[in-house]
């Protein structure tokens, strides 16, 4: 398919709002101050020269800010989101599997920054895990793709239903179920079960605990990693899930942390008194109650991305 239409979506400018107040940083760390005004205005320029770069081609597009998007994105052939894997994230919400997305890391983390700053605070900026491109490489990965060079790939979502009604919103990265509140215990018991009912009688696992954290592939190298877990291929479309901080879990303590395949759900059941479903961080939340049930699945439309080893595949062609 040719793409001649184009969405930019846009990291807000000034992500920072809080470095002034009335004229008076609320920052007094002198080098905390510099560090988020450099974000500010590498992330500005990034924005500029994307621009630049798009004004160049044969393709028409317009920008939009992220906060501006509140309805699924259609009529375009491609979305390029500029910012961090945050901002791709958000774009995904939007997104079917009808159009394309690729993300640009407006401000990648610097190593020597890093290092010489690691005794005052964390100067890490943007991973950008899923985001093929920067302004290093914008101009050659937009070719690559304008020139049918490159496909995008298909990553795996996951697939939630509530008291079994489909919710709109399809996780990219992870899903958490958590009580509200951090320092709650959750009650719930799940259950796998094979979709065409081969099991005859899953095993069900109770649970108290933090929650319960599902990701898929793309979002095995995010929370789930630190909290343990293992990476999965990008392109896998199986689900890994883990339940944070059992308590007492006995003997069912080897099934506190799994992953199970395409042809397989969870069952959950909610036996606290409230409850979240949190999708990819805090990007779409969802209230649970006492009785309710979710399942999760990765039946979820999958999402067609521009990734970093595609080009690095064509690379290798020349």
């Amino acid at each position: 398919m040719a793409i001649r239409k184009l969405l930019l979506l846009l990291k807000p400018i000034d992500p920072y709002p809080f470095l002034r107040s009335e004229g008076v940083s609320l920052i007094k760390n002198p080098q905390v101050l510099k560090y988020l005004e450099s974000r500010c205005e590498v992330h500005r320029n990034a924005i500029n020269f994307c621009q630049e770069i798009l004004s160049k081609k044969p393709v028409e597009w317009k920008p939009i800010s992220r906060n501006d998007v509140s309805n699924p994105i259609r009529d375009v052939d491609m979305v390029i989101t500029v910012g961090g894997d945050g901002t791709l994230l958000h774009a995904s919400h939007f997104l079917d599997d009808s159009v394309p997305v690729l993300g640009v890391n407006s401000d990648p983390t610097q190593a020597h920054e890093v290092e010489e700053l690691s005794d005052q605070f964390d100067a890490s900026r943007s991973t950008g895990h899923l985001c093929a491109a920067t302004v290093e490489n914008f101009e050659q990965v937009l070719d690559d793709i304008l020139y049918g060079r490159v496909v995008p790939s298909k990553v795996s979502r996951i697939s939630v239903k509530l008291n079994s009604e489909p919710l709109l919103s399809h996780a990219l990265n992870d899903i958490l179920i958590a009580h509200p509140c951090p320092a709650a215990v959750s009650r719930f018991s799940f259950k796998i079960k094979n979709k065409d009912g081969g099991d005859t009688r899953p095993k069900t696992v109770n649970c108290r605990s933090s929650g319960l954290r599902v990701c898929t592939a793309a979002g095995s190298t995010a929370a789930m990693l630190s909290a343990g877990g293992f990476v999965m291929p990008m392109l896998s479309r199986d689900l890994q899930f883990m339940v944070r901080e059992p308590i007492s879990p006995g003997s069912t303590v080897t099934q506190m942390h799994s992953s199970f395949k395409p042809d397989h759900s969870m069952d959950v059941n909610w036996y606290s008194d409230h409850g979240t479903i949190y999708m990819d961080g805090c990007q779409v939340r969802y209230n649970v109650e006492l009785g309710d049930t979710i399942e999760i699945s990765s039946d979820a439309p999958v999402l067609n991305v521009f990734l970093s080893q595609g080009f690095s595949q064509i690379r290798s062609r020349y």
